[in-house]
């Protein structure tokens, strides 16, 4: 069987940016599963394994567009530290993340990162981590099967006790499909 659309797959997958320190990994862990098709992944690597098989092994860079994105320096923005409830100041340092106001549309959210505390400022970003940089990824397909109707309509490969086919037993009651 081959990666496609609405397949449901798990992949082990091993990540490192350009200077090859390992943002994260698959290894000594459980795979990785996806629904192929549904953008679960950064579309460079959704790409790359469109029509593979199990068994299949890859290294594939991933610029920043097919990643996370480019950096926008328009999401970088200074917010008073006086914005800040008092005892939260001590929380503020750098990777910190809070929810606010996004900078070009004020009515919806973004989620920022803290980059530094300057003075009385709080320098902080709503880019993705990882946007602007260059992504490294070993792959190794693991498993390939047919998404059930369930994973399809709700977009995720779902764990066994959400994905029930079929009927499991006679009580109506237990919370399953039947």
């Amino acid at each position: 069987m081959k990666i496609e659309n609405n397949s449901a797959v798990l992949i082990h997958y091993h990540l490192t940016d350009s200077d090859g320190e390992v943002i994260d990994s698959s290894k000594g862990k459980d795979p990785l599963a996806y629904l192929h098709g549904h953008n679960n992944l950064v579309p460079g690597v959704e790409r790359a394994l469109d029509g593979q098989e199990v068994g299949a092994q890859m290294d594939v860079e991933v610029a920043p567009a097919d990643g996370y994105g480019e950096h926008d320096p328009e999401l970088d923005i200074s917010v008073p530290l006086s914005a800040f409830p008092q005892d939260a100041h001590a929380e503020l340092g750098p990777g910190a993340m809070f929810q606010g106001p996004h900078p070009s549309d004020q009515t919806k959210a973004a989620m920022y990162t803290v980059i530094e505390l300057a003075g009385d400022e709080v320098r902080c970003t709503a880019n993705h981590p990882l946007a602007g940089v260059t992504l490294h990824f070993n792959l190794e397909v693991v498993e390939i099967r047919e998404a059930t109707p369930a994973e399809v309509s709700q977009g995720r490969v779902l764990p066994p006790s959400e994905n029930q086919e079929e009927e499991c037993c006679d009580d109506t009651d237990c919370g399953n499909k039947g």
